[in-house]
């Protein structure tokens, strides 16, 4: 009784989805700062949405390899009763790169023509919004007893409506 074929079906587990991502392209030096920035944005999308959502630090075993240091954004699921990832948030460092040659100068041109030191960038990337994932939230955490799902404050006024009726 494994679990085998469980959860493979339907939007939440597609293999192809649109997703809407940020990238940060930074001087080694900025890279913490950085991730704590793409970080704090993606809770600022969560917030404006007013959905629950919790943070977690992932396992070197459950990273990508590129990655470095990568926080997941679980957002809960009322009909699987449980939270779900939604978004994550990765440090690659330079892995990235180094493999595509993405440098830069770290010392301006000096007057006596020297050109600086080259050094490679470190490449970050956070997910915005998984666009079927996140949909879900907002119709799941939404629905009101009578079926009606109620848009997130923050959408009203791109929708042009306030309440979803069955």
């Amino acid at each position: 009784a494994g679990s085998y074929g469980k959860d493979v079906k339907g939007i939440l587990r597609q293999h192809q989805f649109d997703k809407l991502e940020m990238f940060v392209f930074c001087k080694p030096e900025d890279s913490k700062r950085e991730h704590d920035n793409l970080l704090r944005l993606e809770e600022e999308l969560m917030k404006g949405l007013g959905l629950p959502y919790r943070v977690m630090l992932l396992s070197t075993g459950d990273m990508g390899f590129p990655s470095t240091k990568t926080y997941d954004i679980e957002t809960w699921i009322p009909s699987q009763g449980k939270y779900r990832e939604t978004h994550s948030c990765t440090n690659c460092t330079d892995y990235q790169t180094r493999n595509l040659n993405i440098k830069f100068r770290s010392l301006p041109p000096s007057e006596k023509g020297g050109r600086g030191d080259l050094q490679f960038l470190h490449a970050l990337n956070g997910t915005a919004f998984a666009i079927g994932r996140i949909l879900i939230a907002i119709l799941e955490n939404n629905q009101q007893s009578d079926g009606s799902v109620l848009v997130p404050q923050a959408l009203q006024k791109y929708c042009g409506f306030k309440i979803i009726k069955n």
